[in-house]
Parts: structure tokens; sequence; C-alpha cells
């Protein structure tokens, strides 16, 4: 056989094989959706909002298994649920109901996500990262941590996480703080040490770095009363329904006893079980130290990007009563787009960015609908019948176990805390001997912590899930693995010390 002969046959094995992969990731795609609409329908729910649990059901394995990329999954998920609107997203009620307009009820939930204000911060945040590439400035900070921390991935490790607890102490959005500030930071770091996104050499660095700070992100957010803006929206539903106040310090002093051990470890605890295949090496920082003299003086461009960052971080932190964080990004990328540091096409061609706005604003939405179809609802009640009969430790150790894993189902941790946070609440303050304050304190806590269990858990997920360094169903298993360490740290650490007389 011809050489041109054996690559085109082995080109065609190629893409047979690639062809049998996508079909039977497909294949066991609906199989979920199946197996799940299938089932007996429990107690008290609505056959459609069984039928919407399926399909979300299918749409999570898809995002795990890659059948298709992750925007195109959640585009397609949206897309059936829309099609299907009377059989899964309508109730029998609201079809009865006269002058019901099932095309504009479905259309307009389709497109819910994409008004939402993380949706579009993410999406700047994809054009910071872009800022600090083409100037050059991410790689000139890239390099002069690597000239003082670059002897070994786990100090650049615990530089990071560090820097997410000193911002999570005047940063109340941890949008804003994670995805706009670190993120950028973060994913300029894996350049140097040849460590690329969507490529085998994501492992040597980069994968563990970005991970590492987006986990920051969750126990900062816990640490810190500050650190979440979902914080202050539990504190405000525990004042009205149990008449408790919790201040700043009340808050760091329950959260200490868990988060900063949590903090301490995490970096190494990555390091171990999501290792970077790079370990020490020698002659790092001196190599940054030459590429930093080869680069020169800090550049015009990479003065404006600066300036714009600074002053966007001072609006996030200082400006939150007369801006919008969202809006003080879109300004952000409008300087950068008036002062030459990225131009329109840039802004277009950003693909990661635009795919992460698809997936972020179609998950949020499918997160929303559960909601809509009475599944929340459902399932409050669900756990309400059977929380009593516990002791009062217990069952605020029950309580705040349920809400954090049910954050499975919600795809932003202000949705969860509005949503489900009263109703957990409120099931506990009606079973006597359980103490209000303390059952109020212990369900806050875990909402920051929440964040690392999934890539629509946080606005901030969505672009280290994005990023390239890290493989989907490696980002879920990591969810999981963390998500249990954190959910043990709060019921075995946090919450003992907070029931202490």
């Amino acid at each position: 056989m011809s050489g041109a002969g054996s690559a085109q046959a082995g080109s065609a094995q190629a893409g047979s094989a690639h062809d049998w992969s996508v079909w039977w990731r497909a294949a066991v795609t609906l199989f979920v959706v199946v197996i799940i609409a299938l089932q007996p329908l429990p107690a008290g729910l609505p056959q459609h909002a069984w039928l919407y649990l399926a399909i979300c059901g299918g749409v999570i394995a898809g995002l795990v298994l890659e059948p298709l990329p992750n925007a195109a999954v959640g585009f397609i998920g949206v897309t059936v649920v829309a099609l299907l609107a009377p059989w899964v997203l309508l109730s029998p009620a609201e079809l009865a109901k006269p002058g019901t307009d099932i095309a504009s009820t479905a259309v307009t939930w389709t497109l819910s996500g994409f008004s939402n204000p993380i949706v579009w911060l993410v999406g700047c945040a994809f054009m910071f990262a872009l800022g600090y590439e083409k100037t050059g400035l991410g790689r000139r900070i890239a390099l002069t941590l690597v000239s003082r921390l670059g002897g070994h991935p786990l100090w650049l490790g615990y530089a990071v996480t560090f820097l997410e607890a000193l911002l999570a102490t005047v940063m109340p959005s941890n949008t804003a703080r994670g995805a706009g500030t670190v993120f950028p930071l973060v994913s300029s770091l894996p350049a140097a040490y040849d460590s690329r996104p969507n490529d085998p050499s994501r492992r040597r660095v980069g994968a563990y770095l970005t991970y590492t700070a987006f986990a920051a992100n969750a126990i900062a957010s816990t640490l810190f009363l500050t650190g979440c803006a979902a914080n202050f929206l539990a504190l405000a539903a525990a004042r009205q329904l149990a008449g408790v106040e919790i201040g700043w310090s009340q808050w760091f002093l329950a959260a200490a006893p868990f988060a900063i051990p949590l903090l301490l470890l995490m970096p190494l605890v990555v390091y171990i079980v999501y290792p970077p295949r790079l370990g020490r090496t020698t002659g790092m920082a001196a190599w940054a130290r030459g590429q930093l003299d080869e680069m020169g003086r800090i550049s015009e461009r990479e003065i404006a990007l600066a300036a714009i960052v600074v002053g966007t971080v001072l609006l996030w932190v200082f400006g939150d009563r007369w801006i919008d964080v969202t809006l003080a990004a879109f300004a952000a990328v409008a300087c950068m787009l008036t002062l030459g540091v990225l131009n329109w096409n840039d802004v277009v061609r950003n693909q990661a960015a635009w795919s992460a706005i698809v997936l972020l604003a179609t998950l949020l939405t499918l997160a929303g609908g559960l909601d809509r179809v009475g599944f929340v609802s459902w399932f409050a009640g669900f756990v309400g019948q059977r929380a009593g009969g516990l002791d009062p430790t217990h069952t605020i150790a029950a309580l705040v176990a349920i809400y954090f894993v049910s954050h499975y189902f919600f795809a932003s941790q202000t949705a969860c805390t509005a949503v489900l946070f009263p109703v957990v609440l409120g099931v506990g303050l009606a079973i006597p001997g359980v103490p209000p304050d303390r059952l109020a304190l212990a369900l806050a806590l875990s909402t920051g912590l929440t964040g690392v269990l999934t890539p629509y858990a946080s606005g901030t997920a969505m672009p280290y899930y994005a990023s390239g360094f890290i493989k989907p169903a490696e980002f879920w298993l990591l969810g999981t693995t963390l998500g249990t360490l954190f959910l043990a740290a709060l019921l075995y650490g946090g919450i003992p010390a907070l029931l202490r007389p």
C-alpha cells in the first residue's frame, strides 16, 4: 500500500473511532433521560416536573460525557424543553387557563438566562483575560510571580489561595473577585511553564493552578461575611424569619474553626488528588528574571490595562451602591476598546467567552425551570416530612447537609439562597428544641462552600470550567470530592464549635 493510501486508511479509522465515541456518549445521555422518565412518579410531584427533571439529568450527563461541546449540550437541552413545553414546562392548570400563550411562554423562558447579569459578568472576565494576554501584562505578572515562587507549583497554589482570601475581606461579589480579578491572572501563569489549555500539557501546571484558585474562592466566600453576596441574602432571610442578627465578627468566629484549616490545607489536598505533572523545578526563577529583562519596560498598553483593572476593582469594592458589578465590568471592556487594549474583532473572535455565555445562560435557564415546574417546592416538603425526630444537633447537621447537596439543582448561590434557604430554615424553626440563631448561622455558612460543587454553582465556576485546563468529567469529579471534604469540615468542625456552650 502506498504512503498516501496508508494515510487515508489511518484517517478513516480515526474518523470512525471518533464517530463511535460521539455516538455512544450521545446514546448514554439519552439513556439517562429515558431511565429517569420511566421511574415511578414520586408522591406529590407533578408528572411534567418529573419529565423536566429527566431532561435536566440528561443535560448533566451530556456535560460530563461531552458527545458535543458543553455549550451545544446546554443549548440543545433548553431547546428540547421549549419544544416540549406543553408536556414538561407548563402545568395542566396553566394549559387549562384561558388565554395561555404557550409559544410566548416557551420563548420567554428559553431566553431568561441571557438576561442574568452574572452571565455577562463572566463574559467580561474572559475579555479581561484576553486583555492580559494581548498586552503582555499577564505574562509580566506571571513571570514576576514565577521569579519569586516558581520553584514549586504548590507555592503558586498557596499564593493564589491567599490572594482570594485577601480580596474576600473587601469584595462582596465572589463572581467579580474570582471570575473578574483572580481568573485572568491565574490563566496567565501556566504559559510560563509551557502548560497550555486544551492540550496534554494542561496537566503540567495549568490544571492544578486553575482548580486551586477556583476552590479557594468557595472557601474565602465562607470565611468572610463579605466574601459572597449570597451571605447577606441569607442573613436578611434569617432576620426576617427568625429575628436573628449576625454581625461580621460573629460570622468570622463561627467560620474560622473549619474554614481556616480548609484554606490552609486545600492547595495541598488538590496537589494530592489532582497533582501537576511538573514538580519542583530548578532554574525557573532565574529563567523568569531573564524573560522579564527581555520584555523590557512596561508598555503604554500594559499601563492602560492595569489602570482599567485597578479602577474596576475599586468600583467593585467601593462603588456597589452606585454601579452594579456587571455594569462596571461593561465599562471596563468599553475602556479597553476605546484605548485600543482590545479591538472589536478581538471581542467577536473570543470563542471561549461566547461559549461560556451560552453555556451559563442555558444552565441558569434550566435550573430556574426546576423551581418553575414545582420540583423545588416538592423537594422542600419532602425534606420537611423527614426532618423531625432528631435531636437539635443532628437536626441542624441534617438540614445543612440537605441544603448543601440541594445546590446541585441551582445555577447560582444567590438563586439557591433566595429560594431554598428560607424554606429549609422554616423547616428547622418548626422543630422543637432547635436554636434559631445556630441553625440560621450554620445554614448561611454553607452557602459559599456550595460554589465548588458544579460548573454552574456560581458565576465564578464557569471561567475555570471553560478555561480548557480542566476536562468536564474531571471538574465534576473534583467538585464532588472537594464538596464532600468541605461539607465534612462544616459538619464535624463547624457545627460542633457553633453549638458549644
